[in-house]
């Protein structure tokens, strides 16, 4: 069995997204599909797992004709919330109502609400960038896992399911509708998906190996973007290299105005600079001289 594979950094603009292992056999287009889905899927689970801990700290989602009204204008249009009753928390309850009116307040115990968070922080770990610098690859099969382990969760805090219009539901079911949200920009279709290595597109229709060649050892750094264009060069200095620079320039600063404070109370008594000073004094004309202090 072949153990040698292409290491794949995955970027998106100058942000490093995962790492992917694959073959130099690989089909550009299926390639590039699998990374989209790769992409896709990690913000899915980051979308779910913003909303169940907003589900875990003020309950489900009110239906949309009573989000954002106030309790009294709730009252006076007769509106009821008919799934607060069907999509009740494991265990009770405790009341902690959402300041902006988008979730009906009957929160989870704190211990199904942990059980919610802690599955968050889980799911997020599995998925998160940092992953790139631990050298630990992405795959597939890693971000189906955490979107299982978040429905998981949430069955087990609300064993009888959440209301048709909660977020979260339509995340599991796949039916979510992002029109209009900045989340919907940051989906990649991907049919209008391109891949780019040292400049250069992996155009569909090709191999891997047609692009880096055979070595199976071969790592690289490809971007993926919508649409075509060449990326962005990234610039020559990172954002933190630049920081360190500018932090030893402003030390350097710092020394020079020490230094320059203190020549300025030594130049104060300019009487050991007076060339005719010593001829005076031979001659008990004028004060002592005081001359700087120089140390070896």
């Amino acid at each position: 069995m072949n153990w040698m594979m292409v290491k794949l950094h995955i970027k998106k603009g100058d942000e490093s997204q995962f790492l992917y292992e694959t073959t130099v056999d690989v089909a550009t287009s299926d390639l590039i599909d699998s990374l989209v889905a790769i992409y896709n899927g990690r913000l899915k689970v980051q979308r779910i797992c913003s909303e169940i801990e907003e589900l875990a700290d003020h309950g489900i989602t009110l239906p949309p004709n009573m989000q954002g009204l106030t309790d009294e204008q709730i009252e006076e249009l007769k509106l009821k919330d008919e799934w607060a009753d069907k999509c009740y928390p494991s265990g009770g309850h405790i009341d902690n109502k959402d300041d902006i009116g988008r979730r009906n307040g009957i929160a989870p115990t704190e211990h199904m609400k942990e059980v919610l968070k802690k599955t968050c922080k889980e799911a997020k770990d599995m998925i998160s960038k940092k992953k790139v610098d631990a050298n630990d690859c992405m795959s597939q099969p890693i971000v189906v896992e955490a979107l299982q382990i978040l429905k998981g969760a949430v069955t087990i805090v609300y064993p009888m399911g959440l209301p048709p219009h909660d977020p979260i539901r339509a995340e599991l079911e796949n039916t979510e509708d992002l029109s209009g949200t900045q989340a919907a920009l940051e989906v990649i279709e991907a049919e209008k998906a391109s891949l780019y290595w040292a400049g250069k597109e992996l155009e569909r229709g090709k191999k891997l190996g047609d692009y880096i060649g055979k070595n199976e050892k071969t790592k690289i750094v490809c971007k993926l973007q919508k649409g075509k264009g060449v990326p962005a060069r990234e610039p020559v200095v990172s954002e933190a290299e630049q920081k360190a620079m500018m932090a030893h320039w402003y030390r350097k600063q710092e020394e020079y105005k020490k230094l320059e404070e203190n020549q300025d109370e030594t130049n104060e008594d300019p009487s050991w600079a007076d060339n005719t000073v010593l001829k005076k004094q031979l001659h008990g004309i004028g004060s002592k001289v005081t001359f700087p202090k120089t140390k070896f």
